[in-house]
């Protein structure tokens, strides 16, 4: 199976920074102290605390859920004691508190016993929901839940499933450490992928300049035969490893305006989705860790650790050696092109972090209100991967016309960041983006919630018309009961009145006739 691939509009080539954290290999980061679990490590509902405070839990035990269809559940990522539950500072690009969960670590580390099945036996719906228990979800940063969207694109037909190793953003290499120290568990949930989709072809793509984890994946590929399957190197390119840009770049294809991958029958799918997906399933291993990669400047010992979910960013940064130059460091949870800077080092690890950005001040751009004027010389449209005209979305931004913004295709931009890294007046537009992005949706809900309320008022008020109309109604009926009532009872006495007056003619007569004989 040949491939021959296709290129997007745009996109940058970008210094990489990627062998810093390579040098070392894989490391497993210690047991902290104690662990902060958010409710919400997904995009979708909220989770409700299953546990209570005082309670001990074992790694693995599902300490939140909730009966949503996008959700994921949250496991003790080891055994202790929960002792709190409240609002702790998360990772979130608006530095706010989220409830979480504290688990005070007592260092036994010991599992949840639970049932292994053979996942060989078990038809799509039951590895779908193997999956949903596990709380997986895509671990190429969007954190969505993958078993609906696994159900989904069962439900529309897959043709093609692409698995995503694809790591193009500069400093990260989790992807990259992954492949190469568990390829063969990337492979055989690629295995369980193609068992549930039943998809007639498998693209997995690697960039090239990534020749290790293509030589592990490929060894693996080749004692696990997978049928129908590949693995593609991709030119690197920023941002290649875009959803939508890596389905254009091996298909050819561009994902309908307003519409998703599952439309024109391609889904993709993280490698560290896939590797999770075979430790559910064939070792019964909730998500309760991750890869994550600690580099940048500032920081002593970069590399990648195997890191449990709750683990404060503090302590993976003693791991790594403290800060290079100085306590003051600037911390990005990402990379520098999609990442956002965290509020502080007391954040936790989640399943969406893939990456601590260390940085010196001096090397990052601040105050994103004060930059150069725009000067209207059309690189930024010239790089954008999905075709949009940045320029006008940043006018429209800045001067708060949502409605404009929204014509011009704002929610199609996926921040990739290449519109402000050419920008000679360095005006921060992805920033402009985003807080038009977030003012949109806010008076949506704000709409959405009004528009809920009026549905409410209008339906008491008819509820309480129709009430009323019955209550009249039902007098009403009563009234004409009662005067129903009153002529049949005037009725009845009328026959006893005509007897009194004839019993009256005769005593006037007899009267009468006494009258004349006297």
């Amino acid at each position: 199976m040949m491939v021959n691939l296709h290129h997007f509009h745009g996109g940058l080539v970008l210094d990489g920074h990627k062998s810093e954290s390579l040098r070392r290999g894989l490391l497993q980061a210690s047991l902290p102290q104690r662990l902060i679990l958010p409710l919400r490590q997904h995009i979708g509902d909220y989770n409700k605390p299953l546990v209570k405070v005082g309670q001990r839990v074992l790694r693995g035990d599902i300490i939140a859920a909730s009966s949503s269809l996008i959700c994921a559940a949250v496991h003790a990522s080891t055994s202790g004691i929960v002792s709190e539950i409240g609002q702790f500072p998360v990772a979130h690009p608006s530095g706010q508190a989220d409830s979480c969960i504290v688990i005070d670590v007592d260092g036994d580390d010991k599992a949840a016993i639970a049932d292994i099945v053979d996942p060989e036996n078990l038809g799509p719906e039951e590895l779908i929901q193997r999956i949903s228990r596990a709380g997986i979800v895509g671990l190429g940063g969007a954190a969505f839940p993958t078993s609906p969207k696994l159900s989904r694109g069962k439900s529309h037909g897959v043709d093609t499933l692409i698995i995503n190793g694809v790591e193009c953003e500069p400093y990260i290499t989790c992807d990259d450490m992954l492949m190469r120290n568990y390829a063969v568990d990337v492979i055989r949930g690629c295995g369980y992928l193609q068992k549930i989709l039943a998809p007639r072809k498998t693209l997995i793509a690697i960039e090239d300049n990534k020749p290790e984890a293509i030589s592990a994946m490929l060894q693996a590929l080749a004692e696990h035969a997978l049928e129908n399957a590949e693995i593609v190197p991709v030119p690197t390119i920023y941002p290649a490893g875009g959803e939508k840009q890596l389905i254009q770049i091996l298909t050819g294809q561009e994902v309908p305006y307003g519409k998703l991958a599952f439309d024109i029958g391609l889904l993709c799918q993280n490698v560290g989705t896939c590797a999770a997906i075979t430790r559910a399933l064939e070792r019964n291993e909730p998500l309760i860790s991750r890869i994550v990669t600690c580099t940048g400047d500032n920081v002593v010992e970069p590399g990648n650790w195997e890191v449990r979910l709750g683990t404060p960013v503090s302590h993976l940064l003693e791991l790594a050696g403290g800060f290079r130059h100085g306590d003051d460091a600037y911390l990005v949870m990402g990379g520098p092109m999609m990442g956002f800077a965290l509020s502080g080092a007391n954040v936790p690890i989640v399943k969406s972090s893939n990456c601590i950005l260390v940085m010196r001040e001096e090397t990052i751009p601040h105050s994103p209100g004060y930059h150069d004027e725009c000067i209207r010389c059309g690189k930024c449209t010239e790089v954008c991967p999905a075709r949009l005209l940045p320029q006008q979305l940043y006018w429209h931004a800045r001067a708060r016309a949502y409605e404009r913004t929204q014509e011009y295709h704002l929610f199609d931009c996926i921040e990739c960041g290449c519109c402000s890294a050419v920008c000679p007046s360095q005006i921060p537009l992805v920033q402009y983006y985003r807080a038009a992005k977030g003012e949109i949706r806010a008076a949506q809900k704000a709409q959405f919630k009004s528009d809920r309320a009026r549905a409410r008022f209008e339906f008491r008020e008819h509820r309480l018309l129709l009430k009323k109309q019955q209550d009249e109604e039902r007098r009403r009926l009563k009234r004409e009961a009662l005067q129903q009532k009153r002529k049949q009872a005037a009725d009845s006495t009328a026959v006893p009145d005509l007897v009194q007056a004839a019993l009256e003619r005769v005593r006037e007569r007899k009267k009468a006739e006494q009258e004349e004989t006297r």
